[in-house]
């Protein structure tokens, strides 16, 4: 790890960028890559293309919700030239967040161009699944390598309860248009919450092997203004102790790209990960940024520190040059990690998830 120290420049756009006083070659990425000041090479981008989702549940957002005005949000042609500009400073993976990003009108115009992108190895989706039963076909055939489906229970009643609007019947239809269309290790997201679904970790492991599906923990992050949250919190060592008296958990050294820590069950495909931003901090490894649908940038999910690209786009409409600078000016604001546990009580960040795009 470097701890090179970073002398401010001012662009020719009015943002500060940081160039640092070590030679360049020494950081052992390749030229033209993101790089931060502690010399972690940014890879993987999480891009929300709305703050809109068709659930509302009670980790993500408020129960009523105010949504962005039309005119805040990124454009699908803006969301292209954002990603097209990332992949072009060595970024290889790209998740498409939301909200849930199907609700967004013609997301599938943009889908299919990053499909297409040089350079692009890995396309990805988080979804509630609502809408998989109509678009896994055409997700698959725009090249989306892997979908995310979050799915914290397995009866319909809580479920309903979570999400307060959304059909459990919906998602389980997704899973299997995503399987039809040919997706393979689709993996299940489940947030975990005491006295909620915590009496579910089994079945939720048990539905993953009898479906071939992989399943993520994760530990739940003090986003937004949400009450109680302290008394819900489990943490992944819990969980995993929890999951032992059922099921022979392997340690396994897999990883997806993303923050997860994976377990292997013995005569199973499926792998079991944990996603602990409180009990297991995983930012010395950070390789990822997210953009939200207004187009802020976000170097750290627990930080409110973020650099806005949308002024920038809309100054310089189809200028490359002006947004590449801003985002390598990004990498001097981002932090060297986070600290959920002292937010528990008092959240430092106050947007919701779905603003962020998780």
């Amino acid at each position: 790890m470097h701890n090179e120290t970073l002398r401010p420049e001012t662009t020719p756009n009015g943002l500060s960028s940081f160039s640092p006083l070590i030679d360049s070659a020494k950081l052992a990425h390749p030229p033209g890559t993101l790089v931060d000041r502690y010399g972690r090479r940014i890879t993987y981008v999480r891009l929300s293309i709305t703050d809109r989702c068709d659930f509302r549940c009670t980790y993500c957002m408020a129960e009523e919700m105010t949504f962005l005005p039309r005119h805040e949000v990124m454009s699908l042609e803006e969301c292209l030239q954002v990603a097209t500009v990332f992949v072009s400073l060595g970024v290889n993976k790209l998740r498409i967040t939301g909200g849930e990003p199907l609700v967004r009108k013609n997301a599938m115009w943009l889908i299919e161009r990053l499909g297409a992108l040089p350079g692009l190895d890995n396309l990805v989706m988080t979804s509630n699944g609502s809408q998989l039963d109509r678009f896994a076909p055409a997700l698959k055939a725009a090249g989306v390598r892997r979908l995310n489906i979050s799915l914290d229970t397995l009866n319909a009643d809580r479920f309903k309860a979570i999400t307060r609007i959304g059909d459990l019947g919906k998602v389980f239809n997704g899973i299997a248009a995503a399987q039809a269309a040919g997706f393979r290790r689709t993996k299940l997201n489940a947030v975990m919450m005491r006295g909620i679904n915590d009496n579910e970790f089994g079945d939720l492991v048990q539905f993953a092997l009898d479906n071939e599906l992989d399943l993520s923990f994760i530990e739940e992050m003090p986003l937004g203004e949400i009450h109680g949250r302290q008394n819900t919190y489990i943490s992944s060592e819990e969980a995993r102790e929890h999951l032992a008296r059922r099921f022979e958990l392997i340690p396994s050294t897999e990883s997806s790209g993303g923050p997860a820590r994976y377990w292997r069950i013995p005569g199973t495909e499926t792998r079991i990960g944990f996603i602990s931003p409180h009990s297991h901090n995983f930012c010395d490894t950070c390789n990822r940024v997210r953009i939200t649908a207004k187009g802020e940038l976000y170097p750290c999910l627990g930080q409110n520190d973020a650099l806005h690209l949308l002024p920038v786009l809309r100054d310089h409409p189809g200028q490359d040059a002006p947004l590449r600078e801003a985002i390598i000016a990004s990498m001097g604001i981002k932090p060297f990690g986070h600290d959920f546990t002292q937010q528990m009580e008092a959240p430092q960040v106050v947007r919701f998830m779905s603003m962020t795009g998780g």
